[in-house]
């Protein structure tokens, strides 16, 4: 093997320590991929529909009226894709699992061919040095399980374990580190409360089930994985860096407590400590009865993992505002604004400001204490192949990284998003995070600058 995540923190001072742009010994270098963004084939080998295979087209819901059908053809192409990535000298790969490839009404008979897929992707990868990283979830619900309620109705993450089962049982043998969910902040506030991701549901009530039962099929699915055997589990959370506009204002930092607990501290603190903030319980029952959380599952869902994967994009800051309507994808913040970006942006109108990584990694540290793994950090631009505003991007972040490590942060890796162009949810195809440009009509795969940067960077373990 040729990384892992679960070598032991480096003590300060020692050989491995972070020394100058200069990682530590065993630092995981990687790059990530969703199912849905790239492979294509949703019909093949008994696929399922999934609830963004519905979204993407329901008419006004996607840009252009985009849809996954083909994407980066991954699913024909992956022995082509994984070779690029022992190019670039990866030496671990973050992938997901279509769940409507492996049960595709969610709960029923295994679909043998899609778990025959997954299992020839793993050995490429493990054929080419390259550490298989399996995310379990990563937004693809069966359109059956949501047709039944989807991460609204409990049985959902019932349903979830059950498949995770399914995985475990035929590459659990290979791969090491699961992770269970990817950013349930999306799947429940943009998926139930604006309505902006798939299933396109606005309803404050079913937004706050589905926090809880996102968790509980987390902690459900790692209690049966670690029974069965599995070596390293977690969870990817998109948690926010915010910050009241003005410190000194004690209605800004009320604001910003706030935002901060229903976007980091309602998934955190169940998570690692056992149980929701008060806070947040005292805002969830503004809009339902809390009888979906039943005895014992908080302590289920805060079963110990291992690592706790941080998806990073852009920093927030926000402001009291009497008056204001709650965000669409916030319920509860009446009276708080969120400030527009300021100074250079991606082209996802994000603001750009790599100190903010370093606050937030420095934070979760002290306040949880878990190993880390970045899991996504990147940036979308049009550039084309030559994407020197990328490298500035990702150069600015991994500096952030170093300076969050100088201060003692147990941090194991890094993970590029993305490997390739791709299918970028409710934006289509019109959007590029990708080190790696796609041709999306001839599916030519072409590294950008960026693509060799990085594998520079991997090759010398740091920065110039």
């Amino acid at each position: 093997m040729t990384a892992t995540v679960t070598s032991e923190a480096t003590e300060p001072g020692g050989a491995g320590e972070a020394s100058g742009l200069r990682f530590p010994d065993g630092f995981v270098w990687g790059a990530a991929t969703a199912s849905y963004q790239i492979e294509g084939a949703t019909t093949e080998d008994g696929r399922g529909p999934s609830i963004w295979d519905t979204f993407s087209r329901t008419p006004g819901k996607v840009y252009a009226g985009h849809t996954g059908d083909v994407a980066c053809d991954h699913y024909h192409r992956y022995r082509e894709d994984v070779a690029m990535m022992a190019d670039l000298g990866l030496a671990a790969y973050r992938f997901s699992v279509a769940w409507p490839r492996i049960r595709p009404d969610g709960t029923g008979p295994v679909n043998t061919r899609g778990l025959d897929f997954y299992d020839r992707l793993t050995d490429e990868l493990l054929g080419k040095g390259i550490e298989p990283l399996v995310t379990l979830y990563h937004w693809d619900l069966p359109q059956t399980l949501q047709d039944r309620g989807g991460w609204a109705n409990r049985e959902t993450a019932l349903a979830f374990a059950e498949y995770a089962q399914v995985m475990y049982a035929k590459l659990g043998d290979r791969v090491q580190t699961w992770t269970t969910l990817n950013e349930p902040w999306c799947s429940a506030y943009l998926g139930y409360a604006s309505g902006r991701h798939a299933p396109g549901i606005t309803d404050p009530v079913a937004t706050f089930r589905a926090v809880h039962h996102l968790l509980l099929a987390h902690g459900l699915a790692v209690e049966a994985l670690r029974g069965a055997g599995a070596r390293t589990l977690g969870i990817t959370l998109n948690p926010s860096e915010v910050q009241p506009l003005d410190p000194s204002n004690a209605a800004d930092r009320e604001a910003a407590r706030i935002v901060d607990g229903l976007n980091n501290r309602i998934f955190l603190d169940p998570l690692v400590k056992g149980a929701y903030p008060e806070d947040m319980r005292t805002l969830m029952s503004r809009f339902t009865d809390l009888g979906f959380i039943q005895d014992g599952d908080e302590k289920q869902i805060s079963q110990p993992i291992d690592v706790l994967g941080v998806n990073f994009y852009s920093p927030a800051y926000v402001s009291a505002k009497p008056g204001a309507p709650a965000a669409p994808d916030a319920p509860g913040t009446e009276g708080i604004e969120w400030r527009p970006p300021v100074g250079p942006v991606t082209d996802m109108n994000w603001q750009i400001e790599p100190a903010a990584l370093t606050r937030l990694l420095e934070r979760l540290q002290a306040d949880y204490g878990v190993p880390l793994l970045i899991t996504e950090n990147g940036a979308a631009y049009s550039d084309g192949v030559h994407d020197s505003r990328r490298i500035e991007y990702l150069d600015g972040h991994l500096k952030a990284c170093l300076d969050a490590i100088s201060h003692g942060v147990d941090l194991r890796g890094y993970f590029v998003w993305s490997l390739m162009d791709n299918y970028e949810w409710a934006e289509g195809y019109a959007k590029r995070f990708g080190i790696v440009q796609v041709d999306y009509t001839t599916q030519e795969r072409m590294p950008k600058d960026s693509a060799r940067w990085y594998s520079d960077v991997i090759r010398r373990n740091g920065l110039e």
